[in-house]
């Protein structure tokens, strides 16, 4: 590729670009001005690169020229041109280099193939810092998201949950979001899992600022990705647009915590259309932050899920991550027989007892088969004998 004549990042007034460096090929070069060029999501950008490579994208938008369709109408097409005064991707990827990362495009060894299933809105690349393979880590990967203003009970519940996935191996997923998504991080960091974090703003930018920290932890200990160039800033489409990364990235996504109008259940729809388990956690049914968690599963879209064994029997191996059976503790009168259990029924409790004739008037049991029952309890140490009648082990 030329620089001086073919180079993606070159506005019909922008000065030459900087030779790329030897790994920034040029569909990667391409590809990082498209992510600065176009939204997350943008389906016409999408139809146009799955019949036409990046750098013929980009060099049909600095000339003004659709080559054909599915090419992007007049309007879009202006949007497009609007953005390439400026446009300089090898500044970008020397950018996210600086901050310790890499952007990742289709057809790399990290590239999770999963995202493909976005079709026409596939991501145009990823921006990722961290030291984790991003196609690894998301093999085994569980979304969690929530609610921003969650209650102490979600945030709670969140932070066990992660804490309980990481520590079977999983990967929690979430947005980096205050709430539910950063209680979810921190459980998952707290037992030294990786975590990742989908953000609707450049990599190197810490949103919200008061999980700076967490956010850096994040980077440290998981990885942090989105398909916003470095530097920029988060609205509210990119929020809504990031949630389809987060469902088509995992295995499942668990709700916690979700008004009837939440970001939260967008990412669970987006998850059922992907054919991907979705998952909630009950709350209080007095609670308005639960509200649309419970109509999710009320309406059959949601499995009710209360801890890490129950996800992983979802989204793991089938017939080999099966949840425990539930169910109240066993008591000794629970093992006895239908018989010995009637007669254990009819023996009293005070100290002066009473005789094999009432018991069996009681348990409406032969008289001869009340005493065999009767010594099997007191062998069992349910019952005792006070001369010639029986009453119940007064126990400590």
């Amino acid at each position: 590729m030329n620089p001086t004549t073919n180079d993606p990042g070159r506005g019909p007034s922008a000065e030459p670009a900087p030779r790329p460096q030897p790994e920034a090929e040029p569909e990667r070069l391409a590809r990082a001005a498209l992510s600065r060029l176009g939204e997350p999501g943008d389906a016409a950008l999408g139809r146009w690169l799955a019949r036409t490579d990046a750098l013929d994208v980009v060099r049909a938008i600095r000339d003004g020229t659709a080559p054909g369709r599915p090419g992007p109408d007049g309007s879009r097409l202006a949007a497009y041109r609007a953005r390439l005064p400026g446009l300089d991707p090898v500044a970008d990827l020397e950018r996210v280099r600086a901050a310790g990362g890499r952007f990742i495009i289709p057809g790399d060894s990290e590239w999770p193939s999963q995202l493909d299933d976005l079709g026409e809105s596939r991501p145009t690349g990823l921006w990722v810092v961290g030291t984790g393979s991003l196609r690894l880590l998301a093999l085994r990967s569980v979304a969690m998201v929530g609610a921003r203003a969650c209650t102490a009970y979600g945030a709670h519940v969140a932070g066990d949950l992660a804490a309980q996935l990481a520590e079977r191996g999983w990967v929690v997923v979430s947005g980096g979001a205050y709430g539910i998504d950063a209680a979810a991080h921190r459980g998952a960091l707290a037992v030294g899992g990786p975590t990742v974090g989908v953000l609707a703003c450049g990599v190197d930018v810490a949103y919200p600022r008061g999980n700076t920290g967490l956010i850096r932890r994040m980077a440290e200990q998981g990885l942090l990705l989105s398909e916003l160039p470095p530097g920029e800033h988060p609205t509210r489409f990119r929020f809504v647009l990031r949630n389809r990364v987060i469902a088509a990235l995992t295995r499942g996504t668990v709700v916690v915590e979700a008004a009837l109008r939440s970001g939260a259940l967008s990412t669970a729809r987006r998850a059922r259309d992907l054919n991907r388990h979705t998952m909630g956690v009950p709350g209080p049914v007095t609670s308005e932050l639960s509200a649309g968690v419970h109509a999710l599963i009320r309406s059959g879209a949601a499995t009710v899920v209360t801890d890490a064994a129950e996800v992983v029997e979802l989204i793991g191996a089938i017939g080999d991550d099966l949840a425990p059976e539930r169910g109240g503790p066993v008591l000794p009168r629970d093992l006895l027989e239908p018989a010995a259990a009637r007669v254990l029924e009819a023996v009293p409790a005070d100290p002066g007892g009473a005789p094999v004739e009432r018991l069996a008037r009681q348990s409406g049991l032969p008289p001869e088969e009340v005493l065999q029952r009767l010594y099997e309890l007191g062998s069992l140490g349910h019952v005792e004998r006070h001369g010639a009648h029986w009453r119940l082990v007064r126990r400590r």
